[in-house]
């Protein structure tokens, strides 16, 4: 969180400070070079762990293949942090070439109009991307409105399970609710007094986690430029299935803390075989299949009314302010990224998903799938993914209205419907 202030005025801070940077001459300062000659250009970025290593080497080969532009990575806490130095940066006209930022984030900065298009710069109408993790259909109607973002570290939310314990008991991956439910309850191992030793389930209680819920029961988040819906009586079905499987059923382990750290303890109790299946993101992929003692498999999310997943990351942005030739030189970079054996290195070492549309036709075709299902997952889900709203409001809703309530409705059972009111409330009126 950022101590003091709301998102929004984060996000305007954001807006005026690179506006302002903008405005005073089109750069923060005369384009760095290094001393053999190179266009130096500043990289931030928002993870750690082996997706950190994996991009620093991605990044050191691409410093290696040409001799006319250096990249410099620098790592910037989470993507929350990453967005609140973004906004101290700029303020100092010190911001970076580029960065990355969540994808809910990016319609806000564009319709700011604080962020470069990126479809000026040679080579970008020939970016062969897919869809689905793309501007141009990751958003509604975003394949209508200048490129201002392309997709980096691209995830679905999915279901991991421990694939012995499954087939010990004659199990299935559940495909529907009901079916959730019912195997959660057949996975909770009680004592005597009833106390749990192992939970059946167990789920981030997190904005992306209830959009995927609320898509699932065929809802939706906004309507056009109307108020926000907040899924109506899905979002209502949605918050009261936690409920259900936390209180009633009390199969589903709360995982403890907020934000990541909610997704931390769920992988953590995953490793530990406290909880044999769970909901986490593409993004863990490796990592759990490393450091399981048992076998990790995956599966799609289960539906109720319809299939739906949300996709989630982040987007690689150009802040507008830096010199031109850094940022046709940070495009380059960018465009390196996007091709096929970076994009697939990308994810074959960490579990996102591939961006370019030759890259995952090279997957398929070599083998690479059928040998690796769990990484077919996200991609197969792909055909369900629900594009999010193109609105300025969208990352103010997630952060300020639902995500702060989230937690309290399920934990203590507060009344569902009641709850989203307030969240909808909040939305309109801040």
């Amino acid at each position: 969180m950022i101590p003091g202030r709301t998102r929004r005025g984060f996000l305007r801070d954001v807006a005026a400070s690179i506006a302002v940077a903008a405005g005073a001459g089109g750069a923060f300062a005369c384009a760095p070079r290094a001393r053999d000659g190179r266009a130096e250009v500043t990289l931030w970025f928002s993870y750690g762990g082996t997706n950190r290593q994996v991009l620093l080497s991605l990044v050191k080969r691409f410093n290696e293949e040409q001799g006319r532009v250096r990249v410099l990575p620098t790592y910037q806490g989470d993507y929350f942090e990453g967005l609140a130095k973004l906004r101290t940066a700029l303020a100092a006209k010190a911001g970076p070439t580029l960065t990355h930022v969540v994808g809910e984030v990016v319609p806000y900065l564009a319709e700011a109009a604080v962020l470069e298009h990126l479809d000026r710069f040679e080579g970008a109408s020939t970016l062969d991307l897919v869809p689905e993790l793309a501007q141009a259909r990751g958003f509604v109607g975003g394949d209508l409105r200048p490129l201002v973002a392309l997709p980096f570290n691209r995830s679905t939310p999915i279901v991991y399970y421990d694939a012995r314990l499954f087939a010990d008991l004659g199990l299935a991956p559940p495909s529907t609710w009901d079916e959730l439910r019912t195997t959660a309850g057949r996975l909770t191992v009680r004592g005597a007094g009833g106390e749990v030793s192992r939970w059946g389930f167990e789920c981030p209680i997190d904005w992306w986690f209830w959009v995927a819920l609320v898509g699932q029961a065929g809802g939706k988040l906004l309507d056009g430029d109307g108020p926000p819906l907040l899924g109506g009586d899905a979002g209502v079905r949605a918050l009261e299935f936690w409920q259900t499987l936390i209180h009633t059923d009390r199969t589903m382990k709360p995982p403890p803390g907020r934000d990541y750290n909610a997704w931390q303890a769920t992988n953590t109790d995953f490793l530990s075989r406290r909880v044999p299946m769970i909901w986490t993101s593409t993004a863990f992929l490796r990592y759990l299949e490393q450091n399981a003692s048992f076998q990790v498999a995956a599966a799609p999310l289960p539906i109720q009314v319809r299939a739906s997943v949300p996709t989630g990351g982040t987007m690689f942005v150009m802040p507008k302010g830096s010199p031109a030739e850094l940022q046709v030189a940070g495009f380059a970079f960018l465009r390196w990224m996007m091709l096929p054996k970076q994009a697939n290195e990308w994810a074959t070492r960490t579990g996102y998903m591939p961006v370019s549309s030759a890259g995952r036709r090279e997957l398929e075709t070599s083998g690479y799938y059928a040998a690796h299902p769990n990484d077919h997952v996200a991609v197969a889900q792909l055909q369900h993914a629900e594009p999010w709203p193109w609105s300025p409001e969208l990352f103010r809703v997630q952060r300020e209205a639902v995500q702060p309530r989230l937690e309290e409705a399920v934990l203590t059972r507060r009344d569902a419907r009641a709850t989203l009111e307030e969240a909808r409330r909040a939305a309109v009126d801040p």
